[in-house]
């Protein structure tokens, strides 16, 4: 959209210079809660930045609402939002700056140029619902999705303005009663049952956006807000206009039962083009991946290194949950849309996967009796996505159990990646991510679909023991030796049995509201659960016996906190500030009570945290990686930091040999050696058919024994030497 210059009597008439560093050059649009400005980066880089009125910055409960939308867009950022460049929700006049998207709302190409042709909305609704299940997964529901929230460059649709999205175990109404978002793209159980709302209140808002699109109008029409919220509640949807190979999928989407309406994933598989019209305005869907064989990984010489009339706003109704909403689940992405844990030496199931196990043939100048051999197991269909692999055991024998998007999950032996079996499940099941988590627990399998339906199966012939509906608990179970753990809607913890779906346990802990679980240390069998304060200013952190729920200790500590790890007895956290970057540790010992604060030597933007004995390795997404000293009283606290120049990162392993493994966005494993902050080596890129793939998240690899295994975007799993780093 052209930019406006700030004339007129709307707020901008405050006009700052300046937000941070960044000189606001022109006014993109103004709305009753801030003034969106045009603005560059250093290097020239368009950026839109979203300044708040001075009325409501004097408020503390709105500024903490906005560093709650500052921590919910730096969550989702990615292919189908604005990514987050920089914010200060502390400044006089708090603002944060996204990457400028060129191109107008959904609501003003409607307006001037009427509805959508048939070929357009179906492109617009596959966009839509991929943006919705990255949003998602990343533990966020926008709650406001609507026509000038979305916005339509050239590279396909944007979702914008998180200034009301909340964590999975928000409140819709503020503590005076009002609801929040946009009447006539509000689902009927935010009326009704606001402590309720999932993830398909947005495709609700989905489908009344998609008749929007179709027909200027939406589906419940009225200049009366109350009469909208009553059509929402007890009529049917007008569908008049909405072209007929759509209307059944957009009226799934406005079903008044959150249960009857399609997951995003749903929504893209029912896409397959009627036509080639269609066909040219549809993005490549991802199939489901079958394995044919177990190929060899053969190397290639070189290697790849790697707003709009209205614009983004902030409501000023609408408080903040206990817990500091998405910084408390920040740590648990890939759980929420579609989570696999893999409990004890089997799995459950999902999908055709097959092969010969055919293994790699080695160089020749690495042949010998006891060489190691790489393989690689290919997918025989194009689609899917990067696999999701988790180390178990079946019986006495090492195993690799593995889950992708849309395929379901395999049992590959991992010695050379034959598979040995594989199962498939409901149609949800292995249909979420890039990246579904996997750990192995307890002496059943299961998995949690996209709705929060939890079945669990045998390890040995994958076969049902038991399943249960947990879409009401606030997070989806954290594995905990051989029990799951889950927070109950009124912020109970409970410990289910694995292999019976039983509850073993049930407590309330003073001080907790909506708790997270973020960390299991089998060592101690002890799981910490934590939140923080609406302020950010504390967080409440409980060690909790997995086996028991008794509580073993219960510590407030300054600061926005999230455990990460242990070293010698202590518990190590990871602190943010305002801005949501990662500042510094804090090392918690619990038998003197003390805690010891170790400032980080610069910001860090959502690193992934893994201690290995006094050592907390910090991979940041954008390839930074940085090793600090967690020792009392170790001064200089930095050991030791790497630029990897990889953009994009999963969580970081550690292995044998004092050697940190991770994956790039493009397919590469890489190694580092910990001691002295050095590369080891790399693989060669992975892509799906040339072309990088944009994921909130990425699957970590997996150290089983001499191999190391990673997955890959082409939708393969593949197996290298721990040893040899160099030559992979």
């Amino acid at each position: 959209m052209p930019p406006l210059r700030g004339t007129g009597s709307h707020p901008e008439a405050e006009h700052p210079e300046y937000a941070g560093q960044y000189r606001l050059e022109a006014c993109l649009g103004a709305g009753g809660m801030g003034v969106v400005h045009l603005a560059r980066s250093a290097s020239g880089l368009q950026l839109a930045v979203k300044v708040v009125h001075r009325q409501h910055a004097a408020d503390p409960e709105f500024r903490a609402r906005f560093r709650q939308e500052v921590a919910a867009a730096r969550r989702v950022s990615g292919a189908f939002t604005a990514p987050v460049v920089d914010a200060d929700p502390a400044a006089e006049l708090p603002w944060m700056a996204t990457l400028y998207v060129p191109g107008p709302t959904l609501a003003a190409q409607v307006k001037r140029n009427g509805p959508m042709s048939p070929a357009e909305l179906r492109r617009l609704t596959a966009g839509l619902a991929e943006a919705l299940r990255d949003i998602h997964r990343a533990g966020v529901i926008h709650r406001d999705l609507k026509p000038s929230n979305v916005l339509l460059p050239d590279t396909g649709p944007k979702v914008i303005d998180f200034g009301i999205s909340r964590p999975y175990d928000s409140d819709l109404r503020t503590e005076t009663g009002k609801l929040i978002g946009s009447p006539p793209y509000m689902a009927p159980e935010q009326f009704q049952r606001p402590r309720e709302v999932g993830p398909a209140a947005d495709v609700f808002a989905l489908g009344a956006v998609l008749v929007h699109a179709a027909t200027g109008r939406g589906p419940f029409d009225s200049d009366s807000p109350y009469l909208v919220a009553y059509q929402v509640v007890h009529d049917e949807a007008d569908l008049a206009g909405v072209p007929p190979d759509l209307a059944p999928l957009v009226g799934r989407c406005l079903a008044k039962d959150p249960g009857d309406r399609p997951t995003p994933d749903e929504i893209m598989a029912a896409l397959h083009p009627p036509s080639y019209e269609a066909a040219a305005f549809i993005p490549v869907q991802r199939k489901p991946v079958t394995v044919e064989s177990v190929v060899p990984d053969r190397k290639t010489e070189g290697r790849a290194g790697d707003a709009d009339e209205e614009p983004t706003h902030v409501r000023a109704a609408g408080g903040l949950p206990s817990g500091a909403g998405a910084v408390k689940r920040r740590r648990r992405r890939a759980a929420v849309a579609v989570a696999v844990v893999l409990v004890a030496g089997g799995v459950w199931a999902a999908g055709a996967w097959g092969g010969s196990g055919a293994p790699e043939p080695e160089p020749a100048q690495r042949k010998s009796a006891a060489a190691f051999t790489p393989w690689r197991t290919a997918p025989a269909e194009k689609g899917g996505s990067t696999p999701s692999c988790s180390p178990g055991a079946a019986g006495t024998r090492p195993a690799l159990y593995c889950v992708s998007a849309g395929s379901g999950t395999v049992r590959l032996d991992p010695s050379d990646g034959r598979p040995v079996w594989s199962r498939r499940g409901g149609s949800s099941e292995g249909s979420g991510g890039p990246g579904p988590a996997g750990a192995v627990s307890g002496s059943a399998a299961y998995t949690v679909v996209a709705g929060g339906e939890v079945r669990a199966y045998s390890p040995g012939e994958g076969t049902e023991l038991w399943h249960k509906d947990l879409s009401a608990y606030l997070d989806s179970p954290h594995p905990a030796g051989d029990s799951l753990l889950v927070v109950r809607q009124d912020g109970a913890l409970q410990a289910l049995d694995a292999a019976t779906g039983t509850s073993r346990w049930q407590r309330a802990v003073p001080g907790h509201v909506s708790p997270g679980f973020a960390l299991y240390e089998p060592a101690t069998g002890l799981a910490y659960a934590f939140e923080s304060s609406a302020q950010g200013t504390t967080t409440l952190v409980t060690a909790v016996e997995a086996s028991t729920g008794r509580t073993a200790w219960q510590r407030r500590l300054d600061g926005m906190l999230t455990p990460a790890g242990t070293s010698g007895g202590a518990l190590l956290l990871t602190s943010m500030n305002q801005k949501a970057q990662t500042t510094g540790l804090v090392r918690y010992d619990p038998g003197p009570r003390r805690a010891t604060r170790i400032p980080l030597p610069f910001r860090m933007n959502g690193p992934e945290t893994v201690v290995a004995g006094d050592t907390a390795l910090l991979l940041e997404r954008g390839g930074t990686l940085l090793a600090v000293d967690v020792r009392p009283g170790a001064a200089p606290a930095e050991r030791w930091r790497l630029e990897t120049a990889v953009s994009t990162t999963s969580a970081p392993v550690v292995g044998a040999g004092g050697r940190l493994y991770f994956s790039a966005a493009d397919g590469r494993l890489l190694a580092v050696d910990t001691e002295h902050g050095t590369l080891l080596g790399q693989t060669r890129p992975r892509l799906r058919e040339g072309k990088l793939s944009h994921a909130s998240s990425l699957p970590s690899p997996v150290v089983l024994g001499r191999s190391v295994i990673g997955t890959a975007p082409d939708g393969s799993v593949f197996a290298v030497d721990a040893d040899d780093p160099a030559h992979w």
